[in-house]
């Protein structure tokens, strides 16, 4: 599917769930998060520039998401061991896990999977302590999220 086909889940309705590995293979589940809310961050490709700055960029204000007791997920199609090195480089601490087999199937079910070239496009869906989508940003390849995107979605979690 290319990028006018792509449907995220709507606004209001239960986040699709989820098992996949984090960079030590422990699976983490969607709704094993549950009571509490998350914000699941979609990215195309470990070490690139667009992404590493995006994550640098929340790392560097992780303190934002935890005050508001939000739980940081990363999704890549990249293997885990890619993840694992790359989170290890530049210190990332919270998780990132492995959307890598069946190659894409979690970024399908977000709507950020771009099947022509295999990888996931820049999504971002905050799901609240029951599971529901309250809040989603998508942005084509090659362009960053703004990050005061983030600290508006966490302030309306907090209304």
């Amino acid at each position: 599917m290319d990028a006018t086909e792509r449907t995220t889940p709507p606004l209001g309705e239960l986040a699709p769930d989820f098992s996949l590995p984090d960079t030590h293979g422990t699976p983490v589940t969607l709704s094993g998060l549950r009571g509490g809310p998350a914000v699941l961050v979609f990215v195309p490709f470990a070490f690139s520039a667009t992404c590493t700055g995006e994550l640098c960029q929340l790392r560097d204000n992780i303190k934002e998401f935890e005050q508001a007791g939000v739980h940081v997920v990363v999704v890549s199609c990249d293997p885990g061991h890619a993840l694992r090195a790359w989170a290890a480089q530049e210190g990332f601490g919270f998780d990132l896990i492995s959307d890598f087999w069946p190659h894409g199937e979690v970024a399908r079910a977000y709507g950020v999977f771009d099947e022509t070239r295999g990888f996931a496009v820049r999504g971002s869906f905050l799901v609240d302590a029951e599971g529901v989508l309250v809040w989603s940003m998508v942005n084509p390849p090659g362009r960053a999220r703004d990050f005061a995107a983030y600290r508006t979605a966490l302030a309306d979690l907090a209304a």
